[in-house]
């Protein structure tokens, strides 16, 4: 291979991002845990009740493979919700991450499949702070970021509630100046 060849090859490559330069809170993974066991736990109190709903009787609604498996559904969704529980909040604080330069809001979310999103701050319209019940228990919040654009829109959840109404207000004033500058 010539250099010539090399040279091009290396610039016909994308270019990589490296990874935003902070992680959300450790207490996020408080949050997430309880947030996926609540909804596990619901999930796993409806099947059982249709479980047994079904077992009594009613079994003449179902196909001859499934009559003696009713209970197989419970068993099911609370071994999904088990493995969701434990595995699912550490692989979201390994990804999940966020920076603010001086002229972009960085963050990288996903499971499989990764999201990187650049929101350019002269792009952005409106920032806001949200708790929900568990957040503010954990002294959390999440940075919600808005664009004129849906998809340009982002979103950092599991911040410090400190870091989160620090961030809204420099950006929204970053934001402001940068319009104005524009004008």
């Amino acid at each position: 291979m010539t250099a010539a060849s090399e040279t091009r090859r290396r610039d016909d490559a994308p270019p990589r991002l490296r990874p935003p330069a902070h992680r959300v809170a450790p207490r996020a993974v408080v949050h997430w845990t309880l947030d996926y066991l609540l909804a596990w736990g619901a999930a796993f109190a409806l099947a059982l009740g249709a479980a047994a709903w079904l077992d009594e009787g009613r079994r003449g609604l179902l196909p001859d493979w499934a009559q003696g498996r009713v209970w197989w559904l419970p068993a099911l969704v609370g071994a999904a919700g088990l493995a969701t529980v434990l595995v699912a909040p550490a692989w979201r604080y390994r990804v999940h991450r966020w920076e603010v330069s001086a002229d972009v809001v960085y963050t990288r979310t996903g499971w499989f499949a990764r999201e990187w999103l650049l929101v350019p701050v002269s792009r952005i319209q409106t920032v806001d702070t949200e708790q929900g019940l568990i957040e503010r228990l954990l002294g959390l919040a999440t940075l919600q970021i808005n664009t004129a654009s849906h998809t340009g829109s982002s979103q950092v959840a599991g911040l410090p509630v400190d870091v989160a109404t620090r961030l809204a207000a420099e950006l929204a004033r970053r934001a402001h100046d940068l319009r104005d500058d524009a004008t």
